[in-house]
């Protein structure tokens, strides 16, 4: 596992060198001028003050050029200053990634769990009324857009049965985030996020254990009187979950994505805010962090996929991933 992960690290470095430059060329071809968002598109800044700007704000050369300079400082630890938000990136990520961590992290183990749940019940009875209804509505669920099910669900339990906060982090008038505050302001984004993620995990389960149920050593278990429990968790539902593990890391991007969406619809200060601001501000230096940050968290999923699979199934050989 330590030689898997020692190459991972050294492919990741041509991965993120391809993004991060990629990013740089997107990003010179642009028409949008940083400078004019900087002052405001209405403001009535002179000519010579709005070329002094960009002299300091706008970089020097070509792409490969920024590029090339913006690594460098990324290596010696300054990611820039953003140019919305007038903090530097650092303190920017800083104080919003363990927010969106927490509800990341809340939604993928409560939809890893449901789409295990679920996906055993449906596999029990393959063809049964159960199995035909958790099917229907997880490729119901598949089908509608994170964003979709937040504002339903700001509709129904915030507006209808105001039961829970619609948004943000603390109680109107609230500066202070308190236990309570948080498990009930956490409960309809991390809802929303696991509902949007379970049924991939429903579909791949139920399949998983519902070939493993047909396959040799469970029918065996059952010919030697072992209980029907014990053949779904203990033989069916740990050769299911193989194929699941490899979901674990193409969920990674859906995941990000989807946490976007839900943290802008519920207000949640996490990445999501920072992220739609630099995209809508042209704000270069937080938006190249946050891409890099986002490849990170995917090539580290796929790594995570790959050791839990080979933590799950003995016979898989590290050495070939």
């Amino acid at each position: 596992m330590a030689r898997l992960v020692g190459r991972r690290l050294l492919a990741a470095v041509p991965v993120l060198v391809v993004v991060t430059l990629g990013m740089f060329a997107v990003a010179a071809a642009s028409p949008f001028d940083p400078v004019r968002r900087y002052v405001g598109d209405g403001s009535s800044a002179s000519q010579e003050t709005l070329d002094a700007l960009r002299e300091n704000l706008s970089p020097d050369g070509t792409f490969v050029e920024q590029w090339w300079s913006w690594l460098t400082s990324v290596l010696g630890g300054d990611l820039g200053q953003s140019l919305a938000l007038r903090q530097p990136v650092s303190q920017v990520i800083a104080e919003r990634v363990g927010w969106s961590l927490l509800l990341c992290a809340v939604a993928f183990v409560g939809s890893v769990l449901l789409g295990c749940a679920l996906g055993v019940l449906a596999a029990r009875r393959e063809g049964g009324w159960l199995d035909r209804a958790v099917s229907s509505l997880s490729y119901t669920l598949q089908a509608a857009p994170p964003f979709w099910l937040a504002l339903l669900a700001i509709w129904l339990f915030a507006l209808q049965l105001d039961v829970l906060p619609a948004g943000g982090l603390t109680e109107a008038g609230e500066d202070t985030v308190t236990a309570g505050s948080l498990l009930r302001h956490l409960a309809l984004p991390a809802a929303v996020l696991t509902i949007s993620q379970a049924p991939w995990f429903v579909l791949y389960v139920r399949q998983g254990v519902a070939d493993a149920l047909h396959e040799d050593p469970v029918r065996g278990a059952r010919a030697r009187g072992v209980s029907e429990r014990t053949v779904l968790l203990g033989h069916a539902l740990r050769s299911g979950l193989l194929p699941v593990l490899t979901l674990v890391g193409t969920r990674i991007p859906e995941l990000i994505t989807g946490a976007l969406l839900v943290e802008t619809v519920f207000s949640w200060p996490g990445i999501a805010s920072a992220t739609v601001r630099a995209a809508t501000s042209t704000d270069f230096p937080l938006l190249a962090a946050l891409t890099a940050l986002s490849a990170l968290a995917v090539l580290a999923g796929n790594l995570l996929a790959d050791l839990l699979y080979g933590l799950a199934d003995p016979r898989v050989d590290l050495n070939e991933m």
